[in-house]
């Protein structure tokens, strides 16, 4: 193999066809060269620019417009979006801030996407569950062309490819006491005159009376006393090639909403299902707290996908969507005593109507003692107001010894006991969909207090999956990422020179933090993009807490082939990274730049990273074979 940069080797190409007279006086019709293709990529850090904000969201999605070779990347810590000149991309700088406050007193900027000369803002409300906004800036002078009003809580915004519409995805995530629960949406905006937008909502109320139909398919519908379009929690936005249809990811409810765009029509919802940690190649690390890197397969656990972003790819006539699986646990009034009770009441006198938390490790659920000896604390309102204390299916968990009335080894640190699980699903229900209640002794009893749980379920894939165009799995990478993470190969700094293993599955905002995230979601992917080069696609796919970002050539979804992966984290010791130059931690937005837009005429990647605040630029390095 022999290491060139794309754009020199395709001029070096076009020279030779110039030579051999492919666009001479004699032939009128210019040859353009042959479309080259990389045998393989790998990542380089070129610059980086440092907002001086720890761990405040101060860099998160990010964008880029070529004409004035400028990235926009949302602040969160500002409320607003960053302008940097990319001019020199090994030295990013400052060069204006777009701020919403002409728009709203107090609302801040979620998303930013660019496409020509428009840059487009998800512009959330001062209150979240307000409808928000989405604004229009002209790319060049940075000056606003209009507003419209969207749904609530637009938490992220693309383009269609054609450039005809702007589409939102409206999370409309309750409010912490879930006393107000705005629907969920898809904003379809019309910007055929971008000074005079015309909004159209793709809702789920059509849904509202299929709500039976689609938890037996598996879509997660539990938030308290909420209908399908309150519960449905649009994340993320992935449009065809065509600009016809999309797909977008509800996070929460495991679930794709397929969308026609020209109809404004949410056309169906597709459950993504759950993959087995009990079969080979699904392994996972577990326990936060036993010292030692142990992925192995756990039967009875299952991984909800709870993908994050999503994108969208041709390959051979058809249409696949990737996914990051990162995991999101409902979690609202996690602050609020009086969702978790009184010290010592019993029973617990938790408030359900003060929050909603569905989160909580395994050592707590089925302690013999049941629930209440955690009142005060972390106890969930919503779960004693089902029963006062679970067990574990002894059939299924009798490798941790788990019996009927007891759950044997099962509860501790080096088994299941530390890893985070949802209590709000695994549990035997009868065919109306109640629970069935056991005795402590673990015996079926209509007068008993205790769930039985046939399985555990995790959240996050701990992976990338890839879909068709109707929500079938295709691939999913397994566990294939924390098996890289705990190798010999795996590498982490811009120099590549300190073991991944030492570190693995650490967070993101701390040091020393061997294991930190085993018991939670792993290394946690989240953010990704797809950059085509030559004929092939590539995958970049952000690990939020471990970081770094991996790549794949997923030219053939079937079998995508594993590239590079580079961590520009720097310190991983000192406790207190924002005490250090730490490099780049926490990963989020990420944009691919073609050779042939970039500002240096190299293919780029700029990443957001919410927990530095930095925007790293990668140099995006092609092999070609000799």
């Amino acid at each position: 193999m022999a290491t060139w940069r794309l754009l020199a080797t395709t001029t070096v190409l076009a020279a030779a066809l110039s030579a051999c007279g492919g666009d001479s006086d004699n032939d009128p019709t210019p040859v353009d060269p042959p479309v080259t293709t990389p045998e393989s990529i790998s990542l380089e850090l070129l610059g980086r620019y440092k907002s001086g904000q720890f761990d405040a969201s101060a860099a998160e999605i990010t964008a880029y417009h070529a004409g004035t070779k400028r990235a926009f990347v949302v602040n969160a810590q500002k409320g607003a979006v960053d302008v940097l000149d990319l001019s020199d991309p090994a030295n990013p700088a400052h060069a204006d801030t777009l701020t919403t406050e002409n728009i709203g007193e107090g609302t801040v900027v979620n998303s930013v996407a660019v496409h020509g000369d428009l840059v487009a803002l998800a512009v959330e409300a001062p209150t979240k569950t307000d409808p928000g906004h989405l604004a229009l800036y002209d790319a060049n002078t940075l000056e606003l062309i209009s507003t419209t009003s969207v749904g609530a809580q637009p938490d992220m915004v693309t383009f269609t490819p054609n450039g005809r519409y702007v589409l939102l995805a409206n999370e409309g995530e309750p409010s912490d006491d879930y006393s107000v629960d705005p629907e969920g949406s898809i904003s379809v905006v019309d910007i055929t005159d971008p000074a005079s937008p015309q909004p159209d909502t793709a809702d789920f109320t059509d849904f509202d009376d299929r709500k039976d139909e689609l938890l037996a398919a598996g879509v997660r519908i539990f938030g308290p006393n909420a209908s399908v379009a309150m519960d449905l929690e649009p994340e993320y936005i992935a449009v065809s090639t065509d600009s016809g249809k999309a797909w977008v990811t509800l996070q929460e409810n495991n679930a794709l909403a397929i969308v026609d765009i020209a109809n404004a029509k949410v056309i169906d919802i597709v459950a993504l299902g759950t993959k087995d940690h009990g079969e080979d190649g699904n392994g996972l690390d577990v326990s936060d707290d036993d010292g030692v890197i142990n992925i192995t397969t756990w039967p009875g656990v299952k991984g909800l996908y709870l993908p994050d972003s999503i994108a969208a790819y041709p390959s051979g006539g058809a249409t696949y969507l990737v996914t990051a699986n990162e995991g999101d646990a409902r979690a609202w009034g996690e602050d609020n005593a009086a969702y978790f009770g009184t010290e010592d009441a019993a029973p617990c006198d938790g408030d359900v109507t003060q929050g909603f938390v569905e989160e909580w490790r395994v050592k707590h659920l089925v302690h013999a003692n049941g629930f209440d000896r955690r009142c005060g604390d972390d106890l969930p309102a919503h779960l004693r107001a089902l029963a006062a204390g679970a067990l574990l299916n002894p059939e299924t968990f009798s490798y941790c010894n788990a019996t009927a009335g007891d759950p044997g080894d099962c509860r501790e640190d080096e088994q299941l006991g530390r890893l985070n699980i949802t209590w709000t699903e695994g549990y035997r229900t009868d065919e109306a969909g109640n629970p069935v209640m056991f005795n402590e002794q673990g015996l079926e009893d209509a007068n008993g207090d205790r769930l039985m749980y046939d399985n555990l379920y995790a959240f996050g894939g701990r992976s990338f999956s890839i879909w068709d165009e109707e929500g079938a799995l295709v691939w999913d990478s397994g566990d294939a990422i924390e098996q890289f993470l705990a190798g010999e190969e795996c590498m982490l700094g811009s120099n590549r020179d300190i073991p991944c293993k030492d570190f693995f599955n650490s967070n993101h905002d701390e040091g020393n933090a061997l294991e930190s995230r085993s018991d939670n979601k792993g290394p946690e992917p989240e953010g990704l993009t797809i950059g085509q080069i030559g004929e092939k696609h590539f995958l970049f796919l952000g690990l939020e807490r471990m970081g770094g970002i991996l790549v794949y050539d997923i030219t053939d979804p079937t079998t995508p082939i594993f590239q590079d992966y580079l961590n520009t984290r720097e310190d991983w010791t000192t406790e207190d990274p924002s005490t250090v130059e730490a490099g780049d931690l926490g990963p989020e937005g990420l944009t691919f730049i073609p050779a042939e837009q970039s500002p240096n005429e190299e293919a780029l990647l700029i990443v957001g990273n919410e927990v530095s605040g930095t925007t790293a630029i990668y140099r995006v390095e092609s092999e070609l074979a000799d």
